[in-house]
């Protein structure tokens, strides 16, 4: 008998961005790969903004200090998009 275990590491291992997918690699082995027109600061900025990242929320989330933009592994894993609010 097979016994699933929950043993999910959803700390950020690696991210990868380009103009078009923001894809996240997880401690776990999981990859999230969403679109970058979901984060419209990721979207609005330049190749070098997005590719200026750095870890937050002890390793569960990812800030982009360029674009006041900070992301978190659980909102992307539930599909969560992100808006633009007042700036």
């Amino acid at each position: 008998m097979l016994i699933l275990q929950s043993e999910n590491d959803i700390r950020v291992m690696e991210v990868h961005i380009d103009d078009d997918r923001l894809t996240v690699d997880l401690m776990d082995g999981r990859t999230i790969s969403v679109p970058v027109a979901w984060y419209p600061r990721l979207a609005a900025g330049t190749p070098e903004q997005r590719q200026k990242w750095e870890l937050c929320g002890a390793g569960y989330g990812i800030h982009w200090p360029d674009l006041d933009e900070d992301l978190s592994t659980e909102g992307l894993l539930r599909g969560a998009k992100g808006i633009l609010t007042g700036q």
